[in-house]
């Protein structure tokens, strides 16, 4: 059985910024309020935080798709990518892992944001063409300045997003204990690679 390709290959192509073109990463719009170069999707008030849209909704985002097909996709050695957002969920996927990385099954969910948070707004982070970019034989390196410094910012909102998303879904039932559903996932390696 294959690993889930990302529904959002298809729109890739329209929506990819010319200036990440040849790092093959998609510029996807992301539904948030993180400050940063994607084009922000419209927020549902009623939807609780620990929940996404439904993937036909104008809402829904490769984000939520990254949090919803994360379990699954853990378990898988390979991947094949089909197309420039299936990149975007490789590097989500190793993201979440990275964050269930730096929560413990005794930590209390402000203990958890903080430590979560830290990270996420850590911009000395490793992007495609850097030495320590675990992905470096599926990416191209920026071709610019500008290219990498927009893509680092781009990382940079998807990676905070991704981390409240995620502590929304293992802090959701509004007890101060993580999920030990999330939780037994946290030494999984996709592809058996970690950022």
């Amino acid at each position: 059985m294959p690993a889930y390709n990302s529904i959002f290959n298809h729109d890739s192509t329209s929506t990819t910024s010319p200036l990440l073109c040849s790092s093959h990463f998609p510029l996807l719009p992301l539904r948030t309020r993180v400050r940063g170069p994607a084009y922000t999707l419209p927020l549902d008030p009623s939807l609780p935080l620990h929940l996404s849209p439904e993937p036909d909704s104008e809402s829904y985002d490769a984000l939520d798709e990254v949090l919803s097909l994360f379990r699954a996709n853990t378990f898988f050695r390979n991947f094949e990518i089909q197309g420039p957002a299936d990149r975007l969920m490789i590097y989500g996927i190793l993201w979440v892992s990275e964050c269930l990385g730096k929560i413990r099954p005794g930590m209390s969910a402000r203990e958890a944001q903080k430590e979560v948070q830290n990270i996420a707004l850590d911009n000395n982070f490793a992007i495609p063409g850097d030495p320590g970019f675990p992905l470096n034989q599926m990416f191209n390196p920026p071709t610019s300045r500008q290219e990498a410094e927009t893509l680092r910012q781009y990382l940079s909102q998807v990676r905070q997003e991704l981390a409240s998303r995620l502590l929304a879904r293992i802090y959701e039932d509004g007890s101060d204990k993580p999920s030990k559903w999330w939780l037994s996932f946290a030494k999984r390696k996709f592809m058996g690679k970690s950022l």
